[in-house]
């Protein structure tokens, strides 16, 4: 039996040293008996550009980016372009796939219904999309992304994950094809109920992580 997941409350963490931590980990964990775990955090305002990405889901160009007051990050997750800020929950996901023999499929709907069951507790309905990872939301003036969802495997093992939009300001998307899809409208919780703090929201949200999880297969 796999060992139980852990989650830790880091707070505000710049993403290129949550990164390199994630990294770290992901590394030592093919060597050594590292738990599985969930960080929990937010980020200081940064634009990350997956592999997947092009220039094109950019139309300013990352320059322009910059300039918003932003840092702007190419990282080696799946996806494409997304922004993180103060207000959005953030749960990077370190887990050993091989240990527990789950695929990464698999691995990708618990996520996506972790943050879908965890919603509906909050009284928002939500679903999940085949042709893009994530979490969207049927609101006024349709569909829009609430959570975002990327992924690196490497040796095995996971890392990145996926991001909650609770209460924060979501001008930023604006100035980029939000996960590369143009046009694409984004909402957040503060716009459809009333939105826990969130310490409250990692809090409820990672046993959910750790139960979708356990069960996958």
């Amino acid at each position: 039996m796999s060992a139980p997941l852990r989650s830790v409350w880091l707070g505000t963490v710049p993403y290129t040293a949550a990164w390199e931590l994630q990294r770290r980990l992901a590394e030592l964990r093919r060597d050594e008996a590292v738990d599985d775990c969930v960080l929990l955090l937010e980020h200081p305002p940064v634009f990350t550009m997956g592999r997947n990405g092009r220039a094109s889901h950019v139309p300013g160009g990352a320059e322009r980016l910059r300039s918003l007051g932003a840092e702007y990050v190419e990282v080696d997750r799946g996806g494409s372009v997304t922004f993180h800020g103060p207000g959005q929950l953030v749960a990077y996901v370190l887990v050993d796939l091989e240990r527990r023999r789950l695929g990464v499929r698999a691995f990708v709907r618990a996520l996506e219904h972790a943050v879908i069951d965890w919603l509906a507790g909050l009284g928002v309905r939500s679903h999940g999309r085949v042709d893009a990872p994530g979490v969207y939301v049927d609101a006024s003036g349709g569909e829009a992304k609430i959570a975002a969802l990327g992924l690196r495997v490497k040796n095995g093992c996971t890392y990145h994950g996926i991001s909650v939009n609770i209460a924060m300001d979501l001008t930023p998307f604006d100035d980029i094809d939000p996960c590369g899809f143009p046009g694409m409208r984004v909402t957040q919780i503060a716009e459809l109920t009333t939105a826990p703090s969130l310490i409250d929201a990692g809090a409820t949200l990672a046993p959910l992580l750790f139960d979708r999880i356990a069960r996958a297969r």
